[in-house]
């Protein structure tokens, strides 16, 4: 018995050990943690739970059978955050650089099952060179395993990507098809190619923190989500994002005690929308003056910055929060910001979140980089995902609400179940100016009586009333009530039980 022990605690010494001491001080002198120092931050102090330390490598070619490291590259296993259940994998980059092989593959698979079948949330921190190149077919498959396991899972459970080193080649397919991708500056990157496949292909010369680093992800491709200056700050941030998060589709997201008065005003707000209709104003101003305790937590906050996603609470319950920006392009809708909000919509109505819209959009973008970009289709993601979603969905327009951009926006007509407009709401097909010059085309020779039939226009459209009197909206707000409203709101509509037609699946223009 003695003689098991202690080779049971010899192994799992190695397991610790992964790569060992050289290579662990060469991950901290990049600035990065170990892959279970990592899983130290992210988990519930003593929660950990983990499976498959003694697992090995088969292959046997290319010298491998003489390199096996108890655990193969990758830590897995169950915690908790804050007390809630997660699923979790750490790629270790001290053991074969954190490369996937076969059995590497399998531990992974083995906790995304588990997850699925006690509905929890996985979470996977990623650093690796991606396939091991020695086991060749194998770790491709390895890969393939676990694409099939994040489309099976997705929506069903929550599964966040933290990408904290290489992600390359085939490794990034998966961390895609996760919900959220989060990253750490400096020090992650993700690309299917790296810089000197670049180079020989298109002779392209880049380094690789512009081709796949955070800053690209989150500001220019919108791959990722957030980045974070460490890997410490990345795990911290990951733990207050979880809290807003149900564990999976068949539970409503958690509740927490709410100190902060659902009836609270912020006359403030009154003053918010500028008297001039051409003046922007920060959409984040309103959110965060509304939220419980102001605790926004926005995501791809550097990508397509004229609109504003994110998660909050109203009366201690998780909502999304969808907003047109008028500091940036005033608002409009345009490729990307459709994409982004069309995610993170299908990610609130996947997991019962109910949906705050603050409305102010003069349209869609025009031009011909739009169009040619395929504005159409992009744009009609968002309109798909507002259509689709079955839970709660609460509605402010602030100002502008004009064209198809006020249909898009969780309108009444897409099945928006209130929909509130302050008393500065304009609802029309579009600005007096431009209709004005339509309607009115025979006299733009006659700048008196152009502006008189634009402030004709003004008068009938430049209000919320026209839309009030048909019923497509609910109630013209004090802009310093709307806390009250929307939780009131929310309140009422916590028992919506509605469901879409039977099917496989829609067919969203992708």
């Amino acid at each position: 018995m003695q003689d098991i022990v202690a080779k049971l605690e010899a192994k799992r010494a190695e397991a610790a050990m992964g790569g060992g001491q050289r290579r662990i001080d060469n991950q901290h002198a990049k600035g990065k943690l170990t892959a279970r120092e990592r899983l130290d931050v992210l988990l519930d102090e003593g929660s950990f739970e983990e499976w498959d330390m003694f697992v090995e490598h088969d292959c046997v070619d290319f010298g491998m059978t003489e390199n096996r490291i108890p655990g193969d590259g990758v830590v897995t296993g169950h915690g908790t955050i804050n007390g809630r259940l997660v699923f979790v994998f750490s790629q270790d980059f001290t053991v074969f650089g954190g490369a996937l092989s076969g059995a590497h593959a399998r531990k992974i698979a083995k906790i995304m099952d588990q997850a699925m079948k006690v509905g929890a949330p996985v979470i996977g921190l990623n650093d690796s060179g991606g396939a091991r190149i020695q086991e060749g077919v194998e770790s491709l498959a390895g890969y393939a395993d676990v694409f099939q396991r994040n489309v099976e899972a997705s929506g069903v459970i929550p599964q966040i990507s933290l990408i904290m080193g290489p992600c390359a080649g085939g490794a990034v397919y998966s961390p895609a098809m996760t919900d959220f991708i989060f990253m750490v500056k400096d020090s992650s990157y993700m690309f299917v190619t790296g810089p000197d496949v670049v180079k020989t292909v298109t002779h392209e010369e880049v380094t690789h923190e512009q081709l796949g680093g955070a800053s690209t992800h989150t500001s220019v491709s919108g791959v990722a989500d957030l980045a974070f200056d460490n890997d410490v700050d990345l795990l911290l941030q990951t733990r207050r994002f979880m809290d807003f998060l149900p564990l999976c589709n068949k539970e409503d997201p958690p509740a927490r005690l709410c100190e902060d008065p659902i009836n609270r005003d912020d006359f403030s707000l009154d003053t918010l929308v500028p008297e001039n209709p051409n003046m922007p104003y920060d959409m984040k101003e309103l959110i965060t003056k509304i939220v419980d305790e102001g605790d926004f937590f926005e995501i791809q906050a550097d990508y397509a910055k004229n609109i504003i996603i994110g998660m909050a609470r109203m009366d201690g319950r998780t909502v999304g929060v969808v907003a047109n920006q008028p500091m940036v392009l005033a608002g409009c809708l345009d490729i990307d910001s459709s994409k982004k909000a069309a995610r993170f919509v299908r990610f609130c109505d996947a997991y019962n979140i109910p949906i705050v819209t603050f409305v102010d959009v003069p349209g869609f973008m025009p031009g011909t980089a739009q169009e040619y970009g395929g504005i159409i289709k992009h744009g009609a993601k968002l309109l798909y995902a507002y259509a689709e979603a079955t839970v709660p969905k609460v509605t402010v327009i602030t100002r502008k609400a004009y064209g198809g951009a006020y249909d898009v926006m969780s309108s009444k007509h897409l099945r928006g179940d209130v929909n509130y407009a302050w008393p500065t709401a304009e609802i029309a097909v579009m600005g007096p100016k431009g209709a004005v010059e339509i309607i009115f085309r025979a006299d733009m020779d006659n700048p008196a009586k152009i502006e008189a039939r634009t402030e004709e226009y003004r008068e009938k459209f430049a209000n919320p009333f026209v839309a009030g009197r048909k019923g497509f909206i609910d109630d013209v707000i004090m802009p310093h009530g709307t806390r009250r409203r929307v939780c009131k709101a929310l309140g009422m509509l916590r028992n919506k039980d509605i469901k879409n037609p039977e099917k496989k699946h829609g067919n969203i223009p992708l």
